[in-house]
């Protein structure tokens, strides 16, 4: 019998836009789980050929191949549900980081069931560069801390990833505010997220 999709939740936004931030505490509340792209691939070993692809592509700003991205993220996905990591039962998956283009929509779209797309949005990115610039010198991430490449990323964003959010039915699709304290932000969130949460355990029975 084929198990039903995971029910999601999409964080997306520029980067800098806080996604990771809000992801986290998100993902630290019962019924939620935080999937980043990000971070799978900042645990891979720098020395290994996946490593080494993965810095290759970051280094520049660009985009890591849709193939790759996708296997890597689906066997990390299959994995926490295998040792029970992440229960699709009892859980919604936050995903950050994936997709990131219309591509990688159409290939996850059998994977999970994405019941809203929680947009950080925002048309200032000034701000948004100095928070990637001040989270590179407090967390030592190399590939944040050149504000060329930086600002690279917000083209590649621009061309590549701001057409997701037509892919998407507009009904679930949901725009935040991203500029503010974090509790701030979390709480605009939480007015968007608890909605669907709610219709989640509702569906479930409990």
């Amino acid at each position: 019998m084929t198990q039903p999709r995971p029910t999601a939740i999409l964080l997306f936004g520029a980067p800098g836009s806080g996604k990771g931030t809000q992801g986290v505490v998100l993902g630290g509340l019962p019924g939620f789980f935080h999937l980043s792209s990000g971070e799978i691939f900042r645990s891979l070993d720098p020395n290994s050929d996946d490593g080494v692809a993965v810095a290759e592509f970051t280094a520049g700003g660009n985009l890591v191949p849709d193939d790759f991205t996708v296997s890597l993220w689906r066997n990390q996905l299959a994995a926490w549900i295998q040792d029970g990591t992440f229960d699709p039962d009892r859980q919604i998956l936050l995903l950050d980081g994936i997709p990131r283009n219309i591509a990688q929509c159409e290939m996850i779209a059998g994977d999970v069931d994405v019941k809203l797309v929680l947009h950080l949005a925002g048309t200032d990115y000034e701000p948004l560069v100095q928070r990637i610039l001040d989270r590179a010198r407090q967390q030592g991430r190399p590939d944040d801390a050149d504000e060329s490449v930086v600002r690279h990323r917000f083209d590649v964003y621009q061309s590549e990833s701001a057409p997701v959010l037509d892919y998407y039915p507009a009904e679930l699709l949901g725009d935040v505010d991203p500029i503010g304290l974090p509790g701030e932000v979390l709480a605009r969130v939480l007015d968007l997220v608890l909605p669907v949460q709610q219709r989640f355990l509702a569906s479930r029975g409990t």
